[in-house]
């Protein structure tokens, strides 16, 4: 082994925390729903659903070009510096979103809360995922869950806050986001400042990493040209579009479909949005380690499942409870997308060049965000025909499991030894 082995400490789990609160403020994207429904109702604004959810899709559309450029350089610079710049650039852009004064500022919401923020979130979000699945080679689908469990959880708290700063003025909706791209910044730099890679020679005492018939260690890592000229990392791309567009059609509309379908009052929508963050962030967690037990591809296949039956329920729950659990569900498995997706391109292409391999697949994030909340706006429309709307992309998720049965390990990272728990080979 090249290096001095060391012992893997509690040093980790602080930068599991560190984690946490650099995605708990980009993740405060999620919250996007209670600002779009201010900007409908603002009479200087009065923006349509379409244009309303515009910054929201750009955002997410601008996050694949962050993490393409994130994963490169994290893996030859190493986390701490991206994270840090990633974090700047995501508060940046949410302050100067700021600077507006109505419907003729449009433009600047779409730069600096849509190019510019959803850029920068990107550029830090893939760093944490990378990182820890090599600080914690024990616990993959786990720590990939945490990794990005902050994210998830970002809406919680921004949800209710955000809304209580709308209140104060509510004509001028976009004056909240320089409180928070404040808070964003703090928040930020201080998680990203503990980043760092293993040491050379880590090991974790009392795992045993799996190994061939030969002794090797299973498999090779892929580079990321590698992992391109193989069917695996297209299979696993599209798997995440479907799931993010199936979920975020959702997260886009939550609050005004609360409202319209379920006679939510606005406040009540708006606290609702941040409760149902908390199944978001906490299906991260959650689909991770079921994955760690049942496989990757049979975590998936339930999760599109999942969401394909309640999405196409959802418009016939006029009842608050029902309404509730059905989008608590879809939460649940749109956040477990994303817990779960790491660790299985670790399983498929190993974890040397997770960086660049996983920040290129979040491809599938920014097409899921760009065609989910465009097909559910334009289908709900003026006519507010909800029905309609996630009928169609439910029946689509629910195609869309036909893909994790035909996903397979590709042949050298599966040795004898390592064995497989599902049909498709994904652990």
């Amino acid at each position: 082994m090249v290096g001095e082995q060391r012992k893997p400490s509690g040093f980790r789990w602080l930068l599991v925390a560190a984690a946490l609160l650099l995605q708990f403020s980009i993740g405060a994207v999620y919250a996007w729903s209670v600002f779009g429904g201010s900007l409908e109702n603002a009479e200087a604004w009065n923006l349509s659903k379409v244009k309303a959810s515009m910054p929201f899709t750009v955002t997410i559309g601008m996050i694949f070009i962050g993490s393409y450029l994130g994963g490169r350089l994290q893996d030859r610079h190493g986390p701490r510096i991206v994270a840090l710049g990633g974090g700047i650039i995501y508060a940046v852009g949410i302050v100067l979103a700021s600077f507006t004064n109505g419907a003729e500022d449009y433009w600047l919401v779409i730069v600096g809360y849509g190019v510019i923020s959803g850029f920068g979130l990107g550029f830090a979000y893939i760093v944490p995922i990378a990182m820890l699945q090599k600080w914690f080679p024990d616990k993959t689908g786990l720590i990939t869950g945490l990794a990005v469990g902050g994210f998830g959880f970002g809406a919680v708290l921004t949800s209710p806050v955000a809304q209580w700063l709308i209140d104060r003025d509510p004509e001028d909706p976009t004056s909240a986001f320089l409180p928070l791209g404040i808070a964003y910044l703090v928040m930020s730099l201080i998680g990203a400042s503990f980043f760092r890679n293993p040491p050379e020679g880590y090991t974790v005492p009392g795992f045993e990493p799996a190994h061939d018939g030969g002794g090797s260690e299973v498999g090779k890592d892929y580079t990321q040209g590698e992992a391109l000229r193989t069917p695996q990392w297209y299979l696993l791309t599209a798997i995440l579009t479907l799931s993010v567009s199936a979920g975020i059609s959702l997260i886009s509309q939550a609050k005004l479909t609360a409202t319209d379908v379920a006679g939510f009052s606005l406040t009540g929508a708006a606290t609702l949005v941040g409760v149902l963050a908390v199944f978001n962030g906490g299906g991260r967690i959650l689909w991770a380690a079921v994955s760690d037990k049942i496989g990757r591809m049979r975590t998936f296949a339930a999760m599109l499942v999942l969401q394909g039956v309640c999405l196409i329920v959802l418009p016939h729950a006029s009842n608050v409870v029902l309404f509730f659990v059905l989008a608590a569900v879809i939460y649940l498995c749109y956040g477990g997308a994303f817990g779960t997706m790491p660790a299985t391109a670790g399983d498929f292409f190993g974890v040397r060049y997770a960086g660049a391999i996983y920040g290129l697949m979040l491809i599938g994030w920014s097409l899921g965000g760009i065609i989910g909340p465009v097909v559910a706006s334009a289908l709900i429309g003026e006519d507010k025909a909800y029905t309609l709307a996630y009928t169609v992309i439910g029946i689509i998720a629910l195609a869309s499991v036909a893909l994790t049965f035909i996903t397979r390990v590709p042949a050298g990272r599966e040795p004898a030894s390592v064995g497989s728990t599902e049909p498709g080979g994904g652990r």
